[in-house]
This record gives structure tokens, sequence and C-alpha cells, in this order.
């Protein structure tokens, strides 16, 4: 069986350190791992190639698609622009599966006490990830958007999801537990396909995470 080739941008982040993890024994995969600084992944150098670069480079983000299989990103800041390179840039190189990492509450769909206060801490920045969903739906890309709850540092893999379109659950849940959820993605990359999914802990329902 041919490996599977899986891109991972932003491979310097918390939540895709994760995913590298799980994924740096599974004989099926072949990584790449692409970030702004490869001085952090230097750990990883026998496991998988290694690409220092920016995704808004168009030469160093399609020189990293080009032959990938998956394409998985977790990235900050001007992620509606990223997004746009990365569709572009997977269309051209007829790459088609995507993960993409964006937040909870992106379509109002927080209810309750809960959806206000989540409003009022990272309001700002949802537009920002609205828009990057929105250019990843509107293209013809197999995508899945991962929409996390807020996250913590526990050491475990608890979660439950939700699809667009359905109240999202829960306050929090760890970084741990959202990259067991891409990568069992990245592993069955026929699942949840255009789809924007929702990661929460189980049974952790309230106003507010519990570490505010």
């Amino acid at each position: 069986m041919e490996k599977r080739k899986v891109l991972v941008l932003g491979a310097g982040g918390a939540i895709a350190k994760h995913v590298i993890e799980f994924l740096k024994n599974d004989k099926n995969i072949e990584l790449t791992l692409f970030a702004r600084n490869a001085g952090h992944l230097q750990a990883y150098h026998s496991l998988a190639q290694i690409i220092e670069g920016d995704v808004l480079n168009d030469n160093d983000l399609n020189e990293a698609i080009k032959g990938q299989d998956l394409v998985y990103a977790n990235l900050s800041g001007n992620v509606d622009k990223m997004a746009k390179q990365i569709v572009n840039a997977m269309s051209a190189a007829n790459v088609r599966r995507l993960i993409f990492v964006t937040s909870l509450g992106i379509y109002d769909e927080v209810p309750g006490a809960f959806g206000k206060w989540n409003n009022r801490m990272i309001g700002s920045a949802l537009t920002t990830y609205r828009k990057a969903a929105d250019i990843i739906e509107g293209s013809a890309l197999d995508y899945t958007i991962v929409r996390p709850s807020w996250l913590t540092d526990k050491n475990e893999v608890e979660y439950e999801i939700t699809q667009k379109g359905e109240p999202f659950k829960g306050t929090e849940v760890s970084r741990k537990a959202v990259a067991a959820y891409i990568t069992s993605i990245i592993t069955h990359p026929e699942n949840d396909r255009k789809a924007s999914v929702g990661v929460n802990k189980p049974g952790v329902y309230g106003d507010k995470p519990a570490f505010y």
C-alpha cells in the first residue's frame, strides 16, 4: 500500500505537535512538517521532511503542497488570507483533502450564557475565522473544518463532536483530544468530508470554562 502523504502547516503549534506524536510511528503516513521556524521541529528530523516557510509566500506554499495527499492546517493570524492561499495552491496542485482548524462560535452556534461569554471574549477574532471557513466551504476541496472549544493542556483524549447547524456543547477540550480527532480524520480521510465539526469534552457544560 502506498503511503499517504500528509502536509502539516503550522507544525510548531501545540495541537499539531500532538498530531505529529500520534502519527510519527504510523507506517502508512509520510509526514511533511511546515513551520515559520523549523528549529522547533528538529526533534522530528528523522521522522519527517521539514520545511521552513511562510504560508503567505506563494513559492513556499506551492512547493510544500505539490504531491501531497492531505493538508492539515493549524494556523493563527491572518487565517482568512491563509485559507485563500491554501485553497488556491491545493486547487492548482490537484490536492483535494484539507483539514483546517478555526474556532467555536464562527456560526454563532454557541447557545446561551456560554455563547454570550464566548462572543465577549473572542468576538473580534471570530470574523477572521468565519471568513476563512466561508472561503474553504465555497471551494471544491474535500474539507473538514475543525472548531475546538476552549483549549486545555490536560493529558486526556475525551471528546465529542457536533456538526454545522447543531448547537455547540461543551466549554472546554484538551489540545490532545482535538489532536486525536484530527488524527482520526488523517487516518480515515473518508470521514467528515465537506463538514464543519465542533469538538468539545463531553459532560463539561456551563456558562464559561472552569479555568476562567
